[in-house]
């Protein structure tokens, strides 16, 4: 990968500290050299891209290049935060993957009316998310043209 794409900060919102580190080493697996950040539910989601509370400096709290985002999480649900993404004009660029559980027809429909990029269904296995993340990178940074980060 280039160094483009191993400068694109990984932005995870998800509730399950399993799902998170699952995650992380299946990046670390995948020999992903990307910064991968998390946030546990919509609200910490975001107070990140806003730089709000804990976040409020951006130098430790870089734009993320892709949102990897759960559906069902406490406070501020996917949903939510997804609509709330889309409907800001200096966030809505940035992409979105849902990455859930959820199977629901009803739930793919809604995110993809709510402007998500991509909906994913979390695999059970290691080696099912490996594969799933190493196909994320390998779409995402190799070979579509993301927005250069303007600010």
């Amino acid at each position: 990968m280039d160094d483009k794409a191993n400068s694109i900060t990984i932005l995870m919102a998800d509730d399950d500290e399993d799902d998170r580190l699952m995650t992380k080493e299946a990046f670390d697996e995948a020999k992903l050299a990307n910064e991968l950040r998390f946030v546990e539910d919509g609200e910490e989601l975001l107070d990140y891209l806003t730089h709000r509370n804990k976040y409020a400096d951006s130098s430790t709290s870089p734009r993320p290049g892709l949102i990897l985002l759960d559906l069902n999480m406490p406070r501020k649900d996917g949903r939510e935060a997804l609509r709330e993404i889309k409907a800001d004009p200096d966030l809505r660029q940035i992409p979105i993957v849902v990455l859930t559980t959820s199977k629901a027809e009803e739930d793919i429909y809604r995110s993809y009316d709510l402007g998500v990029n991509s909906f994913i269904t979390k695999p059970v296995s290691f080696e099912g998310m490996v594969f799933v993340i190493t196909t994320l990178a390998q779409y995402w940074f190799q070979i579509v043209r993301l927005p250069e980060d303007k600010k």
